[in-house]
C-alpha cells in the first residue's frame, strides 16, 4: 500500500525521503533511454500495412476510370470517399480525401479563413483580432497552428463528456472576437473522453457573436478503440443543418494511425458551402491528390469492415500496454493521494496528474534517468498548466519491456518530487491538502 505522505510524522517523513532517493538513485544507474513523449505507432503496427508498400501492384493504375497516376480529381477518388465516408458516416459528397497529413489541412483550413474569410460577406480573419476556445488539456498541435497566427487561446475546461458547454456559451455569446473551438470528440487527445450526443449538438445550437464561428471537428481517432467497438459516429453535418448552423463544423480525420505514420490519407468534411470554399482555394496551391497513394488504400482495405477489422489488430497490439501503464500505476500509486489518471477505453494516451507543483520536476527528474516524456504542461496553451500537475503518457511506442521500465521509473520519480515537495512544505509550514491532486 503506498504512504499516505501527509499523516507521516517528520522523522517518517525523512525517511521517506531518503528511500525515495536511494531508488531513484539505484533507477539512475541503468543507464535507461526509453521514449514516451509521442503517440508514435509501435513497428508491430506499421508492420500491420506492409503489404500497401506493394500496392497496387500489376501495373493497373485505374480505378473509377481515373488512371491514378495523372493529375485531376482534387476532392480524391470517389471509391476512397465512400469507403471513408461509411467509417466516418458522412456522405462522400460531403468528404474530400487529401495528402498525407490531416494536421497540413487543418493548417490549410485555418489560412484560407485567415486570408480569405469563411466564404460569403464575411471578412477575412486577419481583419481584426481573434480568438480560439482550446478545452484542456488538448492536443498541443492545434495550439502550436493556432498560435503560429498570433490567435489568442482561451482554455476551457474538459470536462468528463466534453468541453465545459455552461463556459463555452457564456463566452461566444458575448465575444465576436472568438472564431472557433478546436475538438477531439472521439478519444480526445490526452484525456480520452468522448464528447456525448448533447454537448456535440448543444456546441452546433449554441447562439455566437461571431456569425462566422467555426467547429474544427479533429476526429483522428474516430475507430481507435482499445477495447470493444468504437462508439458510432454522430452525424454531425447532418445535425449542424438541423439545428440551422450547416457551416459551423470543419470535420478533419486520416488514416495517419491506421496505416503508414505520415503516409496515410487525410479527409476534410463540411456541408456543400464549405467543400466548394475550401476546393476553390485548394486549387490554387495543387492539381491534383497523390491518388496512386488513395488507390494503395483502397485496395489494402476494400471496404468499411476491412478497416474494422485492420483497427482490431491495432488494438491487439495496444491494450496490453495500455494495460501495462494503469496496473503499474494503480500498483505503485494507487491511494497514494499523490497521483490521478485515466484508464482510456481508446486513443493514444494516458492523462497524469501529479500533485500541483511537480510535474515539470518530475519531467526533469524523469530526463535525468534517461526517460523522455512530453514537458509537463504541454496539453495546455503556451504550455502554461497553471497547477503544474499535468503529464501526457504515450504508451504506444516502445516495447512492453521498454514500457515497463518507463513507468516503473516513472513512479519513482513522482514519489520523490512529491516526497520533496511535502518534506519543503512542512519545514516551510505550508499545509497542501492531500486530496489537491
Amino acid at each position: 500500500m503506498p504512504l499516505q505522505l501527509h499523516s507521516l510524522t517528520d522523522r517518517e517523513l525523512e525517511v521517506e525521503l531518503a528511500r525515495c532517493r536511494a531508488e531513484y538513485d539505484t533507477v539512475k544507474a541503468r543507464g535507461l533511454a526509453l521514449d514516451i513523449t509521442r503517440g508514435k505507432p509501435a513497428p508491430e503496427q506499421l508492420d500491420l500495412s506492409a503489404a500497401m508498400l506493394v500496392l497496387p501492384g500489376d501495373g493497373d493504375y485505374v480505378i473509377d476510370g481515373i488512371d491514378c497516376r495523372n493529375y485531376g480529381e482534387l476532392a480524391g477518388l470517389p471509391s476512397l470517399r465512400a469507403l471513408f465516408g461509411e467509417v466516418l458516416e458522412i456522405a462522400p459528397k460531403s468528404l474530400i480525401a487529401g495528402g498525407t497529413s490531416s494536421l497540413e489541412t487543418m493548417y490549410d483550413v485555418l489560412s484560407f479563413a485567415w486570408i480569405h474569410g469563411t466564404g460569403g460577406t464575411g471578412a477575412p480573419w486577419s481583419a481584426a483580432p481573434v480568438k480560439f476556445l482550446c478545452p484542456v488539456p488538448g492536443y498541443d498541435r492545434h495550439f502550436a497552428i493556432t498560435e503560429s497566427f498570433g490567435i489568442e487561446l482561451v482554455p476551457v475546461p474538459l470536462l468528463s463528456d466534453g468541453p465545459d458547454i455552461n463556459a463555452i456559451r457564456n463566452l461566444v455569446a458575448s465575444d465576436p472576437q472568438i472564431k472557433g473551438i478546436w475538438c477531439v470528440p472521439v478519444y480526445s487527445n490526452p484525456s480520452g473522453v468522448t464528447y456525448s450526443e448533447q454537448v456535440t449538438r448543444d456546441l452546433l445550437g449554441m447562439e455566437t457573436a461571431a456569425p462566422d464561428f467555426r467547429i474544427f471537428w479533429d476526429n483522428a481517432y474516430a475507430v481507435h478503440a482499445l477495447a470493444g467497438d468504437a462508439p458510432e459516429s454522430f452525424d454531425i453535418l447532418g445535425t449542424a443543418t438541423h439545428v440551422g448552423n450547416p457551416d459551423r463544423p470543419f470535420v478533419f480525420a486520416s488514416t495517419s494511425k491506421m496505416t503508414i505514420a505520415g503516409g496515410g490519407v487525410s479527409f476534410f468534411a463540411g456541408s456543400d458551402a464549405n467543400i466548394a470554399w475550401y476546393l476553390n482555394h485548394l486549387s490554387r496551391k495543387r492539381v491534383g491528390q497523390d491518388k496512386v497513394n488513395q488507390l494503395r488504400h483502397v485496395r489494402f482495405f476494400r471496404d468499411a469492415d476491412g478497416v474494422r477489422a485492420h483497427m482490431r489488430k491495432h488494438q491487439r497490439i495496444l491494450a496490453p500496454k495500455f494495460e501495462l501503464v494503469t496496473s503499474t500505476l494503480r500498483r505503485e500509486l494507487g491511494n497514494s493521494g499523490i497521483a490521478s489518471w485515466t484508464e482510456p477505453t481508446g486513443g493514444y494516451f494516458v492523462n497524469l496528474e501529479v500533485l500541483p507543483g511537480t510535474a515539470t520536476r518530475v519531467v526533469g527528474l524523469a530526463k535525468d534517468v534517461g526517460i523522455a516524456l512530453t514537458p509537463a504542461g504541454s496539453a495546455f496553451p503556451s504550455g502554461n498548466d497553471p497547477r503544474d500537475s499535468h503529464i501526457r503518457l504515450a504508451p504506444s511506442l516502445p516495447s512492453e519491456q521498454e514500457l515497463r521500465l518507463a513507468i516503473d521509473g516513472l513512479c519513482i520519480c513522482i514519489r520523490l518530487a512529491a516526497t520533496e515537495l511535502v518534506h519543503n512544505d512542512r519545514h516551510a509550514g505550508v499545509h497542501r491538502s492531500p486530496a489537491s491532486v
